[in-house]
C-alpha cells in the first residue's frame, strides 16, 4: 500500500500506534504469572518420540519450555524464573527453603497474580504440601509436572502447563490453598499423591478433586477444609533450618536395624510406616517406646494409599505418648512433622496440628 500526502501518513502512524498501544495495554491487563521451574520430566527430553518412559529429566530451561506454548500469552502475562534444573527425586530440605522463600517473596509482589510451580512428579505431592502450609498468601499457587517428556508422543506437559498458568491466573482460584493441575483435574496439594509412574492420570486423591480445568475453564466442585497458607500458623519467612525427620518402614519380619539407625543419627521425630492402620510390629514396639524415652517423636502412619490411622486403635497412643498422622500418607507426614516441629516439640500439640492440617 503506497501512501503518497504528509496528512495520510501521519493518520496511518496513527493508527499503526493505536493499535499497538491497545495490544499493550490489554496484555498489561492480563493478570500477571510467574513459572519457577525446578526441572523434573516437565522438562525432559528423550532419545526419539516413542521414548515415553526412558528419557532424561531435567534437560529443557524454562525459557525454551513458555516459547514453546505461544498459547499462554491469551491467559496471562507469563514471565520464568529458573530455581533449579533437578529430577524431583533429588529435592532436599534446602530446596523446600529455597523454593518457598522465593514463592513467599512473589506473593508479596504487587504486580504478581498467581504462582506456577514446574516440578518432577516423583516428590510433587510433597512440595505442594510444604508450600501448603508454609506460604502465608491468597494468591493462587500452582504445582504442575507431567509424566511424559516434551519429545514424547502424546506428552502431557504442554497442556498441564497451559492448565496451571490458567488456574493461577483465575481469581476463583483465589483463597483454595496450593494446588496441583494435572490430567485436567485440579487437585489440592495437601490431599493428593502420585498412585502410578507410567500414565498420564497419575496424581489422585482419595477425596476426589477440587475441580476440573477445560479449555481454559475451572470448574469447582468442593473446596479444602484444613488449615492452609494464609490460615496457617506456620510461615517460611520464620523458617530458617528443618529438623530432621525420617520414615521407617513396615513389613512381614520387621527388625529394628533401621529404627535403631535413624536414633543414633539423632532424628527428631521418625515416621512408621505401617501396615493396615498403622499397626506396629510387636518386635518394633519396645525400640519406638525407647526412642520416644529419649525425646524423638513417633508418628504412626499407614504405607496403605487410602484410608486413616485411628488413634488408639493398633496401638495405645495416649499410653506410649505418640502422634497418628491420621489420612497423611509417611512422606507427607513427615513433611508436616518437620514444619510442625519448628514450633514445638509437645506430642499433644503435634497431634493437635496433624488434625488440623
Amino acid at each position: 500500500m503506497h501512501i503518497s500526502s504528509p496528512i495520510s501518513r501521519r493518520w496511518f502512524a496513527g493508527v499503526v500506534l493505536s493499535a499497538m498501544s491497545a495490544v499493550a495495554m490489554a496484555q498489561a491487563a492480563k493478570p500477571h504469572v510467574v513459572v519457577l521451574a525446578t526441572g523434573g520430566t516437565i522438562a525432559g527430553a528423550g532419545a526419539s518420540a516413542a521414548n515415553s518412559a526412558t528419557y532424561a529429566a531435567a534437560k529443557v530451561p524454562v525459557d525454551k519450555l513458555l516459547a514453546g506454548l505461544p498459547e499462554l500469552s491469551s491467559v496471562a502475562k507469563v514471565s520464568g524464573e529458573q530455581v533449579f534444573q533437578i529430577a524431583s527425586e533429588s529435592f532436599t530440605n534446602e530446596h523446600l527453603l529455597k523454593l518457598g522463600q522465593r514463592v513467599s517473596a512473589l506473593s508479596k509482589q504487587a504486580d504478581v497474580d498467581g504462582i506456577v510451580i514446574t516440578h518432577g512428579t516423583d516428590t510433587l505431592e510433597e512440595t505442594a504440601y510444604f508450600l501448603n502450609l508454609v506460604v502465608h498468601t491468597n494468591k493462587p499457587i500452582v504445582v504442575v509436572g507431567s509424566m511424559r517428556p516434551g519429545t514424547a508422543l502424546s506428552a502431557d506437559g504442554a497442556l498441564n502447563l497451559y492448565d496451571a498458568v490458567s488456574v493461577a491466573a483465575s481469581k476463583d482460584a483465589t483463597g483454595k490453598g496450593v494446588l496441583v493441575t494435572m490430567n485436567d483435574e485440579i487437585q489440592s496439594g495437601r490431599d493428593v499423591s502420585k498412585t502410578i509412574n507410567i500414565k498420564t492420570e497419575a496424581f489422585k486423591s482419595q477425596w476426589g478433586p477440587l475441580g476440573m480445568v477445560v479449555e481454559g475453564k475451572n470448574y469447582w466442585f468442593r473446596a479444602p477444609v484444613k488449615r492452609h497458607t494464609m490460615n496457617s500458623e506456620f510461615n517460611i519467612d520464620d523458617i530458617k533450618t528443618l529438623p530432621a525427620v525420617d520414615i521407617v518402614y513396615g513389613y512381614g519380619n520387621m527388625n529394628t536395624t533401621a529404627i535403631n539407625a535413624y536414633g543414633k543419627a539423632g532424628v527428631k521425630a521418625l515416621v512408621h510406616a505401617g501396615t493396615g492402620n498403622g499397626s506396629v510390629a510387636a518386635q518394633a514396639v519396645d525400640s519406638l517406646k525407647a526412642l520416644r524415652a529419649e525425646g524423638v517423636q513417633i508418628v504412626r502412619s499407614a504405607r496403605v494409599p487410602d484410608g486413616f490411622v485411628l488413634r488408639n486403635a493398633e496401638q495405645p497412643d495416649d499410653k506410649y505418648d505418640w502422634v497418628v498422622a491420621h489420612d497423611l500418607r509417611p512422606q507427607k507426614a513427615r513433611i508436616l512433622a518437620m514444619v510442625a516441629l519448628t514450633k514445638t516439640n509437645d506430642s499433644k500439640e503435634l497431634q493437635r496440628i496433624f488434625w488440623e492440617y
